[in-house]
């Protein structure tokens, strides 16, 4: 069992315990194998096994949710990386959003198939498999948003040198997994941190129960790395590009009124500007939900390793897990929604789907293409 410092828990929680091992020892077992035993968190045996219908509506819910994410990040991965128009630098970061949230959702078929068991059916293997796999596409989808939010900024602030290149977006998606990979790998080879079962025992994530001071000093530095650092540049660089586009739009009011029109805006330009306003709005929607997403799954892990444990019971933990999926199903939708090109290419690849979107002309092209691709997240 993973070790658990009995003296230091609160008395009601130390009751709970010893509650648990005197009335409900014949509930210990969870459902999960006796060789698997060794590999859940003492946490959760303190309570009763959850009844076979919760189990099946996260099972359910599980399955749209996979659904949905695979179709959806499968078209955006198909057609921004083969439509001409959608290759550019800066829409390898889409791309390589939507290939992290692709992957969030392939493990999905563990969970379920555990959900449809009631408990840790497929053991310690699976949950390796399960949470390796979630520990890199949360943290590259973190990393990659913040740089999503980079490349809006720079382009924003900086028109004329601050558009990235293919190679520098390159570059800069490989740093990403350079950064990420260890996160998922260190856990999982037990070099600092591990991965253990949550919540209803058919999930898993990154170990913030045991408590040892390797283990809180692991969550402490994970919790600062793959949460903090990507949402300060989030926040940084959209505060940021807020900023420049109220004192632009302010210093275009003020020259309008000395000149006594009422806009200095052509027709061009205000179908350039709806253009624009539709890609940032799909870029800020993106990061607003990867930080409404993640913040409760941050707040449990810290809970776990340095709060009061008695607060996260299966039911609480299962609920910032489904927030996580829910986004990876969420974020292709939303550049269905809001972004023109892709739209375009939908409608031209699958006209069945009756989207009407305006073709751009060539002259919205250049103007879109230097001012408002790197917003297209």
């Amino acid at each position: 069992m993973h070790p658990f410092n009995f003296s230091t828990a609160s008395p009601t929680y130390q009751a709970r315990i010893i509650g648990a091992l005197e009335t409900n020892h014949h509930k210990l077992a969870w459902n999960v194998p006796k060789e698997e035993l060794i590999h859940i968190p003492d946490h959760w045996f303190i309570y009763d096994e959850p009844e076979a219908s919760l189990h099946l509506l996260l099972g359910l819910i599980y399955i749209g949710f996979f659904f949905m994410a695979i179709i959806g990040n499968g078209l955006v991965i198909w057609i921004f990386s083969s439509a001409k128009s959608l290759r550019t630098a800066s829409n390898m970061f889409v791309v390589n959003l939507a290939i992290c949230d692709f992957f969030m959702m392939v493990k999905a078929p563990i969970f379920i198939y555990n959900s449809f068991h009631r408990g840790f059916a497929l053991g310690f293997f699976g949950c390796q498999i399960f949470a390796f796999i979630g520990s890199l596409s949360g943290i590259g989808a973190g990393m990659t948003n913040a740089f999503i939010a980079y490349d809006r900024y720079t382009t924003i602030t900086r028109p004329f040198d601050g558009k990235l290149t293919r190679t520098k977006a390159l570059f800069i998606i490989i740093g990403i997994w350079v950064y990420t990979i260890p996160w998922a790998v260190l856990p999982l080879l037990e070099v600092w941190g591990k991965f253990a079962p949550e919540g209803f025992l058919t999930a898993c994530s990154f170990d913030y129960l045991t408590n040892t001071f390797d283990n809180h000093m692991f969550v402490a530095v994970i919790f600062f790395c793959s949460y903090v650092i990507p949402m300060t540049m989030i926040i940084y660089f959209y505060s940021q590009i807020v900023s420049k586009v109220f004192s632009h739009e302010k210093a275009l009011r003020e020259q309008a009124k000395k000149m006594n029109v009422e806009s200095l805006r052509s027709n061009q330009s205000k179908t350039n500007q709806s253009a624009e306003l539709r890609i940032a709005k799909a870029a800020i929607t993106i990061c607003f939900l990867f930080v409404a997403s993640w913040t409760p799954y941050a707040v449990l892990a810290l809970i776990g390793a340095f709060g009061d444990q008695s607060l996260l019971t299966p039911g609480v933990t299962m609920i910032p897990a489904c927030a996580c999926k829910f986004v990876a199903c969420l974020d292709p939708y939303v550049y269905a929604i809001s972004h023109p090109r892709y739209r375009i290419e939908l409608q031209k690849r699958l006209p069945w789907l009756a989207i009407k979107e305006e073709e751009v002309t060539e002259t919205q092209s250049t103007v879109t293409e230097n001012s408002t691709q790197p917003a297209a997240t």
